[in-house]
């Protein structure tokens, strides 16, 4: 479909992982806008997400946390936007700021949830739906612009040559890129009570490297140490820490290399599903009704079911509240271990 859209925004500053969430919201508004341009709004850190990506054109960084956090920062970005004359504003993100700026920036048409803070500055209210998954909630926004989408849209990612080349020289000097299968493992996550024990993701990372497999430990510069205790832990030289070495897109090649990703409920886990490669994702003081589990085919969750306590928040906390974590603790290594062997079986 062409028409009647020349000029679209896409408002969503929230996290990595739900940046990932909305780039299926994109996709099939491209798909159904064929000749707009699609810009998005979404903070530094997560807009290295989209370079490359087919369905979009402009990233306007948005440094919430940071040099754009007060009056001066949102003003400006408001006069940036109202100069491009956008025609449609979509807008996952539920923040009061979101819903402002695009009102304030003049663009006619603004698509929201009826849970955002700001909904009574939406032209168009759509119900959010907990029921749903993230990936078909944002899509249901499309639904005000008469788009149905019945098919299931994953999110896609576009590493390029020079991604490529940076993980092939990164395998090669480490010794990583010969006959032995890669696996990926990201054990960081901003809240503690979504970590699965740093002591089982290296019991699990020595196991595989017994059995003939090389681990790469994936993360931000945050993760560095964290991934630096793991390695040693696991005290196997088939271990590979590049936490804070790659870019988004470096890590997503990384991640479509392995076999699998074993993950936190955190963004490596929605990169996995990003590039097509199984995700084992480990789900401790959340729960996957929550709608952000890993939307692949082929992924497993690993949860420890019964327990009253859980969830015990929307997203995490610094320690378990009632002092026992066994969300987390009643999860182990050997467990984990049988999943990777069944999830590789039935990829090979």
């Amino acid at each position: 479909m062409n028409g009647p859209f020349q000029k679209i925004l896409v408002i969503q500053t929230a996290f990595i992982g739900d940046v990932i969430l909305t780039l299926p919201l994109i996709q099939v508004l491209k798909r159904n806008f064929q000749d707009a341009q699609i810009d998005v709004v979404a903070t530094p850190q997560a807009s290295g997400l989209f370079i490359n990506h087919p369905a979009i054109g402009r990233v306007i960084a948005f440094d919430k946390r940071g040099v754009d956090s007060g009056i001066g920062g949102f003003r400006r970005l408001k006069n940036e936007i109202a100069e491009e004359h956008y025609e449609l504003a979509v807008i996952p993100h539920r923040s009061l700021r979101s819903a402002l700026l695009a009102l304030l920036s003049r663009i006619p048409i603004r698509v929201g949830f009826n849970n955002s803070a700001g909904k009574w500055m939406f032209t168009h209210v759509v119900r959010y739906r907990s029921d749903k998954h993230e990936v078909e909630r944002n899509l249901s926004l499309l639904g005000a612009l008469g788009i149905q989408t019945a098919d299931r849209e994953l999110p896609s990612l576009y590493p390029c040559e020079e991604d490529r080349k940076a993980i092939d020289l990164l395998l090669r000097q480490s010794g990583t890129n010969g006959a032995r299968t890669i696996l990926a493992m990201a054990p960081g996550t901003i809240w503690n009570t979504k970590r699965w024990p740093k002591e089982r993701f290296a019991e699990l990372a020595r196991k595989l490297g017994e059995e003939g497999c090389s681990v790469v430990l994936i993360g931000s510069g945050e993760d560095r140490s964290l991934c630096d205790e793991i390695q040693q832990l696991a005290a196997s030289r088939y271990v590979l820490n590049t936490a804070g070495r790659l870019s988004l897109l470096q890590s997503a090649e990384l991640i479509r290399r392995s076999g699998l990703i074993v993950s936190n409920d955190s963004a490596p886990m929605h990169m996995g599903v990003a590039v097509r490669t199984p995700v084992i994702a480990v789900f401790g003081a959340t729960v996957p009704a929550f709608g952000f589990s890993p939307y692949g085919d082929r992924d497993v969750i690993v949860e420890t079911l019964g327990l009253k306590c859980r969830p015990c928040s929307i997203h995490g906390g610094d320690s378990c509240p009632i002092k026992t974590f066994d969300c987390m603790m009643n999860i182990d290594a050997a467990r984990v271990l049988h999943l990777v062997h069944e999830t590789l079986s039935h990829t090979h």
